[in-house]
C-alpha cells in the first residue's frame, strides 16, 4: 500500500519539528507543524462523502502520532495523517527544480486519451478549448455533469489513458494504488490541487511523474481562509508549482 511507504519515510523525518495546531474541517484538514526553520502548513481534501463514524482513536495529538494513522482505514484519521505528511513534507521541500506554473502546462498537443480523476470544471474546461477530449472521472454525484463518468469505470478505462490527471484526493479516498496499475500505458502521471504537497521522492518508483501543487506563500492569512471554511480564502495567497518525480 502506497500509503503505508508514504507513512514511513515521512516519519523518519520529523526530528526536531512540533505539531502547533490542527482542524479536521471542511474544505480542507490542515496541520500546523514549526521547526528551527520556521513553520509550514500542510492540507488534505476533506471528504464528508467518505466519512462513516466520527470516531478518532488519536488520544494524545502530535505530529508523530497524526502521520502514524495516513494508512487508517478511518478516513478522519487518515486524511488528518495526510495532511500532517503534507505539512512535513511542505517543510522539507526544495522548489529549487519547481516550475511555478499551471498544470496545464504540462499537457502537450499530441497528447493523446486524458484521464481526470475527479472533477476539476475549470482544468477540464480548458482541456476542451484547447481541444482535447478528456474522460472525466468523478465518486461523488454532487459533481457530476452529463459529461462526467463514474468513478467505478475507472478500473476498465485507465488502461487505454495515454495521461492522467488525478486529484490527489485520491490519496484520501484510498484508491490511489489501484489508479497506478490500471493506468499501464500512461506516460504522464500527475497528481495535482492542495493535497499533492508531497515530497517527490515519497513517490519514486511509482508511475507518478509529476507532482503539480502550491505552495502557502502567506500562512496566516492561508490559516484564516480554512478555519472559515473558505476555498478562496486558502488558495488565493498560495502559489502554484509543478516538481518532477524523479
Amino acid at each position: 500500500m502506497l500509503l503505508t511507504k508514504i507513512k514511513g519515510m515521512a516519519l523518519k523525518l520529523v526530528d526536531g519539528l512540533e505539531l502547533i495546531d490542527f482542524g479536521f474541517a471542511l474544505p480542507y484538514t490542515w496541520v500546523l507543524i514549526g521547526g528551527s526553520e520556521g513553520k509550514a502548513l500542510g492540507v488534505a481534501m476533506t471528504l464528508p462523502e467518505e466519512i462513516q463514524r466520527y470516531t478518532n482513536s488519536v488520544i494524545e495529538p502530535s505530529l508523530e502520532a497524526f502521520i502514524k494513522k495516513a494508512d487508517s482505514l478511518n478516513v478522519i484519521e487518515r486524511t488528518l495523517g495526510l495532511a500532517a505528511v503534507n505539512a512535513v513534507s511542505q517543510y522539507r521541500l526544495d522548489l529549487s527544480n519547481a516550475k511555478w506554473v499551471d498544470v496545464l502546462e504540462l499537457i502537450p498537443e499530441n497528447a493523446g486519451k486524458i484521464a481526470i480523476i475527479g472533477n476539476m470544471p475549470p482544468l477540464v474546461r480548458e482541456l476542451r478549448e484547447r481541444g482535447h477530449e478528456p474522460y472525466v472521472f468523478e465518486r461523488n454525484v454532487k459533481l457530476w455533469d452529463r459529461e462526467t463518468l463514474s468513478d467505478a469505470l475507472e478500473y476498465h478505462l485507465l488502461p487505454e489513458m495515454d495521461a492522467v490527471i488525478a486529484s490527489a484526493s485520491c490519496l484520501v479516498n484510498g484508491t490511489i494504488d489501484m489508479l497506478l496499475d490500471r493506468a499501464k500505458r500512461a506516460r504522464l502521471f500527475v497528481l495535482t490541487g492542495p493535497t499533492a504537497q508531497l515530497l517527490p521522492e515519497f513517490l519514486r518508483g511509482t508511475k507518478v511523474t509529476h507532482l503539480a501543487s502550491m505552495k502557502v506563500a502567506d500562512i496566516e492569512k492561508a490559516l484564516l481562509g480554512l478555519k472559515l471554511g473558505s476555498f478562496r480564502g486558502f488558495e488565493g495567497g498560495n502559489q502554484k508549482y509543478v516538481i518532477e518525480v524523479i
